[in-house]
């Protein structure tokens, strides 16, 4: 599995990219594999005010609907709306084209509830769900 080093990850499975205090957020390569072929995705609207933990989008594959959580607190200021009309991308791309939203952080000491590459890495080996 991929995970880039650059990125951190929560224990949901979400990853995430600092820009300043804006974050880019999507599902880590593990959790896309989990999914399976993603059918449908609904992702936040912009302007919503989130916190750290929150139900923030939904991706749904042939198995199942999944729930995705805000990695931290702040407000939605970007969606990517592409995958409404393409919810493959997400399988495909999962650090790329298959960002899911952008918040613009409230809380940067969140940050540290994240793990880097090698703490993601340990968490699922050790059976992580």
């Amino acid at each position: 599995m991929n995970f880039p080093d650059n990125l951190k990850y929560s224990k949901s499975h979400e990853w995430v990219q600092t820009e300043g205090d804006t974050v880019i957020c999507g599902i880590s390569d593990y959790a896309q594999k989990e999914i399976s072929d993603v059918v449908f995705i609904e992702v936040p609207q912009t302007g919503q005010n989130v916190k750290q933990g929150e139900m923030l989008a939904v991706v749904e594959s042939v198995k199942a609907a999944f729930d995705i959580y805000a990695p931290l607190s702040g407000e939605v200021i970007a969606s990517n709306k592409d995958l409404e009309s393409d919810p493959g991308v997400i399988n495909d791309d999962p650090y790329g084209k298959g960002w899911l939203f952008k918040i613009r952080t409230s809380e940067a000491s969140e940050a540290v509830d994240l793990m880097d590459k090698s703490s993601y890495e340990k968490y699922i080996a050790e059976g992580a769900h």
